[in-house]
């Protein structure tokens, strides 16, 4: 893991992570190029409707205000979680439904 991304961990486990994990989320960071950080919401924070006001709200101002020599701009990754594929899986399963 390269220092810089060390630094932008540790902004995230401090500010933002507590956050997420209030409403069920977490956050991964994928890559940082050119000062655009690219993360995926993950657990609840996953697609959910309101994802972008909390990439602009929490995580974007927060390591914009933390790192701005390093972090201009977060984008947010759309995935579709590890979980929810194994629920859809599970229902599609299941034949009583």
């Amino acid at each position: 893991m390269s220092k810089d991304i060390k630094r932008i961990e540790a902004v995230l486990d401090e500010k933002v992570r507590p956050a997420l994990r209030t409403h069920g989320g977490e956050i991964a960071v994928d890559h940082l190029e050119d000062g655009v950080l690219y993360v995926k919401l993950l657990g609840q924070c996953a697609g959910c409707p309101s994802a972008d006001l909390t990439n602009e709200t929490i995580v974007e101002a927060e390591l914009t205000r933390a790192l701005p020599e390093l972090v201009r701009k977060v984008a947010v990754i759309q995935t579709v979680s590890d979980e929810l594929w194994e629920q859809a899986k599970r229902l599609l399963r299941d034949h009583r439904l």
